[in-house]
């Protein structure tokens, strides 16, 4: 990842979350402030793709189930059009992903919501230094 990084005017990882809801895009933003990354939101598969186009983001969350999209789809377009950077899944409902399709994509970890502020510190900066 420390690759992806080089060149850039700040040394601070990239983070894209995605989540239709704008409530858990700002306690997600909130919880990782001070863990040292530049944050993007994102609330529908259009502004993801704008973003991702616009910018060397290091690391994409998203959430898994959204009206007219899902979390894999996200993440699959994200490995299009990042392939170098980290994907993570957050999902209220972690039994019903499919743990091929985590696979397949290169899904680095599938978080559970509600999720534990530690935990996803730790997953993002284990795909951070990856």
């Amino acid at each position: 990842m420390a690759a992806a990084r080089a060149g850039r005017v700040s040394e601070r990882p990239l983070l894209l979350i995605v989540d239709d809801e704008e409530r858990i895009l700002n306690a997600l933003s909130r919880c990782l402030r001070r863990e040292g990354y530049t944050i993007l939101t994102a609330q529908t598969a259009e502004r993801v793709r704008e973003l991702l186009e616009e910018h060397p983001v290091d690391v994409v969350l998203s959430d898994h189930k959204m009206p007219n999209t899902s979390g894999l789809e996200i993440l699959a377009l994200a490995s299009q059009l990042r392939p170098g950077a980290a994907r993570l899944l957050i999902s209220g409902w972690p039994e019903q992903v499919p743990p091929d399709r985590l696979a397949a994509l290169g899904v680095r970890e599938l978080l559970p919501k509600p999720w534990d502020d530690g935990d996803l510190k730790r997953a993002l900066r284990s795909a951070v230094d990856g």
